[in-house]
């Protein structure tokens, strides 16, 4: 179970830091700080059905693709990617640090932790990666 403080390692330097969690937020909010060490490629396309998020770039610039619109965003600017807009970001030029917020939670943090494998289990197998989609498409769907 996630909380507030827990950093989870991604690919290339990415890290999540969970600053405030469901549990903390009666489920209505999910905060974190992701950070890239450089720039990097976009992750899969993807949307959230049942969320709305809503990012403020603190450091560097983040470049994004929501609903097949390009934009790069600096430091003290802010943007939000509605439920059920197909959407990308990475780090434009360098190292980038971002606020990003999910409403409401779901359970979009323990799907970082285990895509991640932050859990005992480990991240899901190719054997078993549909399933694990499945099991979490109320929080997030990929497109490609």
């Amino acid at each position: 179970m996630a909380s507030a403080g827990q950093v989870i390692q991604g690919q290339n330097g990415y890290e999540l830091r969970f600053v405030r969690t469901s549990e903390e937020t009666g489920g209505e909010l999910l905060e974190m700080e992701a950070s890239y060490a450089q720039a990097g490629t976009f992750p899969p396309a993807h949307y959230h059905p049942n969320q709305d998020e809503r990012f403020e770039v603190l450091e560097g610039s983040i470049r994004t693709i929501v609903d097949g619109e390009e934009r790069t965003y600096g430091a003290g600017e802010s943007f939000v990617v509605p439920r059920g807009s197909v959407h990308q970001m990475t780090s434009a030029d360098g190292p980038a640090r971002m606020n990003w917020q999910a409403r409401p939670a779901l359970r979009l943090a323990e799907f970082f932790e285990r895509i991640h494998g932050a859990t005992p289990e480990g991240p899901p197998t190719a054997e078993n990666y549909q399933d694990f989609l499945a099991e979490f498409s109320d929080e997030i769907v990929f497109t490609a």
